[in-house]
């Protein structure tokens, strides 16, 4: 303390013999050791942030390991330029408020404080760096990392306010942890969502329900999209039109909500479609009728088979077959059907290893539908919906040729034509 009492003295007596009287030269020496001490925390600051820490992340760039480059790309250790800035501060302090006694409890005070938000900081810092290369890594790539980290940086800056506190009023931190066990009703509902968003972060990662990149649609929030981000508290979802919807994270456990995953992993998008078939054009086969048939490829060979199946039937039963009416018949909308099956089990762009169906649904006041049930080998949405509108394109012009003729309400034309005949 001899070299601090020195300083001071030698000091003072140089302000007074600049003509300044002893009353303000201990203010005057307050004055220039406060302004030397921010020159130098300044000074000290520049270089600890220009030379040593940017030669830092040189050291990381040029190692053989690729994990702490991270840290040279997030900046992580920029922060640490802000604690010797500090440390100055709580070495010089003594010095420079010697003669205030009553202040210089308060500048320690506030120093410390602010050393342990500067060293929460670069913890954060490295935190982040964690998040940022976990995030990378294959295995957590779809993963709700992001809501695990705001819990951690959370529960961090409860102990950092719980410490500083504890610097400032000089009391036990045990002190602070027991008010808040008496604001606990409080905090609950202050941080009601974000607790009910870990629980549900919790939940959908135990039973991975969402993922980032899944295709999720939600009615409720006319959300409809991948998935481009889970954190604490929100899922984003941006949709196809390329809007963000932003849904509370608790709202996937209580809430109903469509996942594609599924039908993304399989390779095959489901196409289930009907049209509708007017029942006044069914009709049984006569022979000249499935003669006609019989020269279409793809139902040729079950024409033959169908028919010879028939005939057997009829000569066991001994039924009259000179009525068409009489005994089992093919029907033009059950060779249709057949039609339907075999051009979608020959379509290139079909998966054959899934559910191909062609099925007669209960009649309607549109007529008779007809669906569709099919996978294609692909998920793209473009793709997906060229495949099944060739197909259908298909049907519907080739529904004539089994004498078919789709339903459709009737329009403008249909009444005029009528209106014309009525007058005619």
């Amino acid at each position: 303390m001899n070299w601090i009492n020195y300083l001071e003295k030698h000091t003072e007596l140089l302000i007074i013999n600049l003509g300044i009287s002893p009353e303000w030269a201990v203010y005057f020496r307050l004055l220039l050791f406060i302004v030397i001490l921010i020159t130098v925390s300044s000074v000290a600051f520049i270089l600890t942030k220009r030379i040593f820490i940017h030669y830092l992340y040189q050291v990381f760039r040029r190692t053989s390991f690729s994990w702490d480059d991270m840290f040279a790309e997030t900046k992580a250790f920029d922060k640490l330029a802000h604690i010797v800035p500090a440390v100055l501060v709580l070495l010089m302090a003594p010095v420079v408020f010697a003669d205030f006694g009553q202040v210089l409890p308060f500048i320690i005070k506030l120093s410390e404080a602010y050393l342990i938000i500067v060293s929460m900081m670069v913890f954060f810092a490295i935190i982040k760096v964690g998040e940022f290369g976990l995030s990378r890594h294959p295995a957590f790539s779809d993963k709700p990392l992001t809501s695990y980290f705001q819990l951690i940086r959370i529960l961090l800056y409860i102990v950092t306010l719980i410490l500083v506190l504890s610097v400032l009023l000089g009391k036990s931190p045990i002190y602070f942890l027991s008010a808040f066990g008496a604001m606990t009703a409080i905090l609950l509902l202050v941080f009601k969502d974000t607790i009910l968003g870990l629980v549900a972060s919790v939940q959908m990662s135990s039973n991975d329900m969402v993922r980032v990149g899944d295709w999720v649609e939600m009615p409720k929030f006319n959300a409809d999209g991948d998935v481009i981000d889970i954190n604490l508290n929100t899922v984003k979802v941006q949709n196809w039109d390329k809007t963000i919807t932003t849904i509370p994270t608790y709202y996937f456990i209580t809430d109903s909500f469509k996942n594609w995953r599924g039908m993304q992993e399989t390779g095959g998008r489901r196409i289930k479609r009907a049209i509708y078939i007017d029942a006044y054009s069914v009709k049984l086969v006569d022979p000249e009728v499935r003669e006609k048939f019989k020269k279409y490829q793809l139902v040729r060979d079950h024409v033959e088979t169908r028919q010879q199946e028939i005939e057997d039937y009829n000569e066991r039963n001994n039924i009259e077959t000179s009525v068409l009416i009489n005994g089992r018949r093919m029907t033009n909308l059950g060779v249709f059907r057949k039609y339907i099956e075999n051009y979608l089990r020959n379509h290139p762009k079909i998966k054959q290893d899934m559910t191909i169906m062609v099925r007669q649904l209960a009649t309607e006041n549109k007529g008779i539908p007809l669906e569709i049930y099919c996978f294609t080998d692909t998920t793209a949405w473009a793709e997906y919906e060229t495949i099944q509108s060739d197909i259908f394109d298909h049907l519907y012009s080739t529904a004539s040729f089994f004498d078919i003729e789709i339903f459709q309400e009737p329009g403008g034309k249909d009444f005029a034509g009528l209106f014309n005949r009525t007058e005619s």
